[in-house]
């Protein structure tokens, strides 16, 4: 299967990437691109890998587990974006880098006891549900100090900052104040808890990237304008 196309979208989103990180003053080398593959086959990893992208996402098991085995799996790092319920933490924890839906304390000890179990540690972000929508999963902002502080003592459980997903709007720039409410309550938890490893901000998606860049997105979810046609 043919995926020269992979190249040409890689090539537009760093650039749209170099223009948002220039608007903000960042240092476009801080924004890491993570391909959203669900809705592609197994053959794009290596075409991925090639174009020069270093980290793939997958939201359901059953999906990732034909690209995780992939021969060129290995030359990218792996994510788990989707929402995880306890009883497939058993198959995540061994083959994920990354966890970014950790949205409950059960889910976080269920990670560490799998985590441990399997000899390595987890770098995980706290989901957050910003705009308090009813249909998404996440942490009520007002409780996610006491929720850092507890998973931040967990074992075999590294925390690494927090995601979001903004509201689906027709103009991105409604977006950007759920971008800047996770980034001033990520400074708020690291100060208060001292976390000096609390940096990440995984938010943003296609349709929205650009202004969670500007708003200090650290890890942006590309989808459908990476992997598609």
């Amino acid at each position: 299967m043919e995926f020269a196309y992979v190249h040409e979208n890689v090539a537009a989103i760093r650039l749209s990437i170099e223009a948002a990180c220039a608007k903000a003053g960042r240092d476009p080398a801080d924004v890491r691109v993570i391909a959203v593959t669900k809705t592609a086959p197994p053959d794009i990893v290596p075409a991925l890998a090639a174009a020069g992208v270093r980290d793939a996402a997958e939201n359901r098991w059953q999906a990732a587990r034909e690209k995780l085995e992939h021969q060129a799996s290995a030359l990218l790092t792996w994510h788990f974006i989707g929402t995880l319920q306890t009883n497939k933490v058993k198959y995540i924890a061994p083959r994920f880098d990354w966890i970014h839906s950790v949205d409950r304390l059960e889910l976080a000890v269920a990670l560490a006891q799998a985590a441990e179990r399997a000899g390595r540690t987890l770098n995980v972000l706290m989901q957050v549900n910003v705009a308090q929508e009813s249909q998404k999963h996440g942490f009520a902002p007002e409780i996610c100090l006491e929720a850092a502080r507890a998973i931040a003592g967990m074992p075999s459980l590294a925390l690494r900052g927090l995601m979001t997903m903004a509201p689906q709007v027709d103009d991105p720039e409604l977006a950007r104040p759920v971008f800047r409410a996770l980034r001033e309550l990520r400074d708020d938890v690291r100060a208060r808890l001292s976390l000096a490893a609390f940096d990440e901000l995984s938010m943003g998606m296609s349709q929205d990237y650009p202004i969670a860049i500007e708003e200090g997105a650290t890890m942006v979810r590309i989808g459908r304008r990476l992997v598609n046609p």
